[in-house]
């Protein structure tokens, strides 16, 4: 069977980190892109792949990271007395914020914000913040409006692109500020995007990569969907890895389906994993949340608009439909999970039959733990 068909289970966090360190650290790969829906444990990933390199190398760090710790990095004063000069302040302590003072910054980032923005900013490296900008309409023309609050999205964007010019300069041999750099850990970049912004990062994020490649290591973790697809399609010549990663039952065991063929059907893994939960008796309530979202996929490729249509012509059809509906709606925790009761996991059981013998998935092989 073709690794393309694998699932394969990690024991514990550090298990996979050695599974990623191998695949981009033995230079078989310039790149591990990985989907996962939020709540599997992406930026603990990141962390502990950090961590992990930082130890392997005497404690000197190794990875630039983007994550949810990064954009912490930068917070706002919104001068809550007088509420007029808005300014995000920077985390002098950060290795991040290394060449700030000396590499010009504002010259760096202002290209890559230009490419999705219309406002404009002044970083104070004197005092640690960032003001921003923008030109509006008035009765005389046009004016400036300064120290001005932007949107989450904009703000977003503006420390992306404050990454994106760090990297640049990690590329570059003759700078000595960000030499240590060796891999860069990216995760969910695309937080308060809309679609169209998502696609552009994703394609200008696949030219910086490639341009990095000959002197950095890259994974990307995200849960966007269409981000996945695009940076997939944009890398498809590069040597790279793609993985749909999960975490059953919310436990401390992680595995990764390899989709090298079919970078997308990561709701076929799901599927198999809700069908080893089923087999084993290890259902929970959540379940019902992933069954039926597997189940508007489903419908949506053949082009119906209810997910009911999935379970069509068998027997207990309106009883099905019905309990998927009510069950699905609950918000069940997927941090503290809760066991499904006897009842529910034979209604469960026979669903997923149902649905499996009306569509003839071929799910994928589950591997042992990797110890």
């Amino acid at each position: 069977m073709s690794d393309a068909v694998k699932i394969h289970s990690f024991s514990s966090l550090k298990k996979l980190v050695e599974r990623l360190r191998d695949d981009v650290g033995g230079g078989d790969q310039d790149f591990v892109l990985i989907f996962a829906y939020n709540g599997v444990g992406k930026t603990r990933l990141s962390m502990a792949f950090k961590d992990e390199c930082k130890r392997k190398n005497n404690g000197n760090p190794e990875t630039l990271y983007f994550n949810a710790f990064t954009e912490d990095l930068f917070t706002w004063d919104n001068d809550l007395e007088g509420d007029s000069e808005r300014v995000l302040k920077l985390n002098a302590d950060s290795k991040f914020f290394a060449g700030l003072e000396e590499l010009e910054m504002d010259n760096r980032i202002r290209p890559l914000l230009d490419r999705y923005v219309d406002f404009d900013f002044r970083i104070d490296t004197g005092k640690w913040e960032v003001r921003f900008s923008r030109e509006v309409p008035d009765r005389d023309g046009r004016r400036l409006d300064e120290g001005i609050k932007i949107s989450r999205g904009e703000e977003n964007l503006f420390i992306w692109c404050f990454f994106l010019a760090v990297v640049q300069l990690a590329m570059d041999e003759e700078i000595d500020a960000y030499s240590w750099v060796r891999y860069i850990y990216i995760d969910d970049p695309i937080s308060s995007l809309d679609e169209n912004n998502a696609i552009a990062v994703a394609h200008d994020l696949a030219k910086v990569l490639i341009e990095a490649k000959s002197r950095v290591k890259v994974i990307v973790s995200t849960h966007h969907a269409l981000f996945f697809n695009v940076i997939c399609n944009e890398l498809r010549p590069q040597r790279h890895k793609k993985y749909f990663m999960h975490r059953p039952d919310r436990s401390e065991s992680y595995t990764l389906r390899a989709t090298d063929t079919t970078p997308f059907f990561h709701h076929v893994a799901m599927l198999s994993e809700i069908k080893r939960a089923a087999d084993a008796g290890n259902l929970y309530t959540y379940h019902f949340n992933m069954l039926r979202s597997v189940m508007e996929k489903t419908a949506a490729f053949f082009g119906r608009k209810e997910f009911g249509t999935c379970l069509a012509g068998v027997e207990d059809e309106g009883l099905f439909a019905r309990a998927l509906n009510l069950l699905s709606h609950g918000q069940y925790s997927l941090y503290e999970p809760v066991e499904m009761l006897e009842d529910n996991k034979n209604l469960f059981r026979q669903m997923l039959a149902a649905f499996l013998d009306k569509h003839a998935f071929e799910l994928p092989m589950i591997l042992a733990a990797e110890e």
